[in-house]
């Protein structure tokens, strides 16, 4: 089964065109690999339009995976955590503490990432951070375990199988 993906880039100034996104589409080129992605949409940093759009992904267009990228530091517009919160059911915090670790080791400003991971129904909200860099590394991170997780969050109850 192919899961579908959608990316979510949380950006003010890419809101309004005056920031061209590279972040979605260097996550796009990834995740076209596995999943079937449709077109990026980018959103201002607003936490309800963040919270409203990946509720309509999931909800209405059965979005399998949603991932965001922007919004995750400490400035007061970075809301995206605050608004993935609003609307999983679930927390998925390995993902989330894997990025921050292993980005540590490439920049001790990684600890600063305020990124959330979590469940809506069956389907998996990931937060990026908004760099394309510091976004495509995390994907990278976390994207072996994305399609077990999913296929878990959709009912597989199967055993998980233990690699050497």
């Amino acid at each position: 089964m192919q899961y579908k993906a959608a990316i979510i880039t949380v950006s003010d100034k890419g809101s309004v065109g005056e920031r061209i996104d590279k972040s979605g589409p260097a996550l796009k080129e990834i995740l076209e690999k596995d999943y079937v992605v449709g077109d990026i949409i980018i959103i201002p940093d607003e936490e309800e339009i963040i919270a409203r759009t990946i509720r309509e992904l999931i909800d209405t267009h059965r979005i399998d995976l949603v991932v965001t990228t922007g919004g995750t530091g400490v400035s007061k517009r970075d809301v995206t955590p605050e608004a993935t919160r609003s609307v999983i059911d679930r927390d998925l915090p390995g993902f989330a503490e894997v990025m921050r670790m292993e980005s540590y080791r490439i920049t001790p400003n990684s600890i600063i990432s305020r990124a959330v991971c979590g469940i809506r129904g069956t389907s998996i909200i990931i937060n990026l951070p908004g760099s394309p860099k510091a976004a495509t590394e995390c994907l990278m991170f976390i994207h072996k375990a994305l399609p077990h997780a999913l296929s878990k969050v959709k009912g597989d109850q199967s055993d998980c199988a233990v690699t050497p």
